[in-house]
């Protein structure tokens, strides 16, 4: 199979030749520079990259990477080139599929649970991830102490002490000056990232209260999986709880992270209920309803539900304190400069990356997808305890509840390299109040 022209590649052949002898040069120079110390005006870059993580996410998160820099070169008439040199997965199969696609040798294309420390060892500038969330602290620090620029997936964790792991990793790669986005793709959207700059600026006053949903039919499967090895969790990961960290976790954290960012905040309490009606694959939840309780006494109504044939709505809304006035007049510059907004906010996630790699920006989106996550858990363990759990019992003080400080879910991303798996079943579920 002929291996695919990448992105942004020249269609000549004197700028693929220029790329290939000037390469090791190249490298030599920027071996002692870091990537986001280059001048702005050097727009005339070749990057590496590795996937960790193959599966439709992970391919679809690879291909938006590629797209962003044709869009790049298009809009700003900046010669950037990207390189897929690696990829990984727990299924060898996965790995080599993604590396044909990318025209990555098979040699290259690594499984099992320490493959991502076989990716991070080929040398990437970048290092795109879509595993399992629960493998995402590990490899997300082990690819920050490596000195890369990181894009990962949502959910950023799948209990308090990954959340804080994340969190962490964030400030270590504030330290290293390394460009951090996540899949959080709402945050590069053009009219969310307006809205909150009106709502920073005082154009709407406080954010009274609101309400964020994910609200949709069945999804993923519900064929009973009783797993008998790790392969019956990484496939269909997104139905266990220890994988995923339930649909709240995996999928409603994209709203949630809406509330934090128009309120400025994590919450600081929860308390709500769910349980599953029509679920019979795996140990989660398919309806969850809490109350996030935010500074200033703030409310919001966190919902979601994974059921058909019944009401959908994915969105959020809040009430404010007043109208925006007519004459309102926004004076903060765009944060993303004159790389503007993709239409498809997946291609521009990756754009933005990109942008602030090449202009020298601190661009870290670890905290923000940490918080988010971290408001995913604690409405998600308020609801499968039936208590009101706050922000600092679970993120911030090891003394107020041990328990849920600690709560750490099994298998660990460690667990999947000792090969030391507890495997799961279908319909353990947690009971409220037990």
């Amino acid at each position: 199979m002929a291996q695919p022209k990448r992105t942004g590649e020249a269609t000549g052949t004197s700028r693929r030749d220029f790329m290939k002898t000037s390469a090791v040069a190249a490298g030599a120079a920027l071996a002692s520079v870091p990537v986001f110390s280059v001048q702005a005006q050097e727009t005339k870059r070749s990057f590496k990259a590795v996937l960790i993580g193959c599966g439709g996410r992970g391919n679809g998160a690879a291909a938006n990477h590629l797209e962003a820099v044709k869009y790049l070169n298009d809009k700003l008439g900046w010669q950037l080139d990207v390189e897929f040199i690696a990829t990984a997965d727990w299924f060898q199969g996965r790995a080599e599929g993604a590396g044909k696609r990318y025209g990555v040798p098979t040699e290259r294309c690594f499984s099992g649970g320490d493959c991502y420390k076989k990716a991070l060892e080929v040398g990437p500038d970048i290092v795109v991830m879509a595993q399992p969330p629960v493998f995402r602290p590990l490899h997300f620090e082990a690819a920050i102490k490596a000195g890369k620029h990181v894009f990962f997936e949502k959910p950023s964790a799948v209990d308090p002490p990954g959340v804080r792991r994340v969190i962490e990793a964030g400030e270590l790669a504030k330290q290293k000056g390394l460009c951090v986005v996540a899949g959080t793709q709402r945050r590069h959207s053009e009219g969310y990232n307006r809205k909150a700059m009106e709502i920073k600026e005082g154009a709407y006053g406080r954010v009274m209260a609101g309400r964020v949903a994910w609200n949709m039919g069945r999804i993923f499967t519900n064929t009973p999986v009783n797993p008998t090895g790790p392969d019956q969790l990484v496939g269909p990961w997104q139905i266990w709880v220890e994988m995923s960290g339930d649909h709240i976790c995996e999928q409603h954290v994209h709203n949630l992270d809406i509330a934090n960012w128009y309120l400025d905040s994590h919450p600081i309490s929860a308390g709500g209920f769910g349980f599953r009606a029509r679920r019979v694959a795996g140990n989660m939840y398919d309806f969850f309803s809490i109350d996030l309780e935010y500074p200033g006494g703030a409310h919001v109504h966190s919902m979601c539900r994974q059921v058909a044939d019944c009401w959908d709505w994915v969105g959020e809304d809040f009430t404010y304190e007043k109208s925006k006035p007519g004459d309102f007049k926004l004076e903060a510059a765009d944060p993303y400069g004159d790389a503007g907004y993709h239409p498809n906010a997946y291609v521009a996630e990756h754009a933005h990356l990109l942008y602030a790699i090449v202009k020298g920006q601190q661009l870290n989106e670890a905290r923000n997808v940490a918080w988010a996550t971290g408001a995913a858990v604690l409405g998600r363990e308020s609801a499968y305890s039936g208590k009101r759990i706050t922000w600092a019992e679970m993120f911030d003080d090891p003394a107020k509840n041990p328990a849920v400080y600690n709560l750490q879910l099994r298998p660990t991303a460690e667990d999947f390299e000792t090969g030391e798996i507890k495997l799961l079943k279908d319909g353990d579920i947690r009971i409220p109040g037990v």
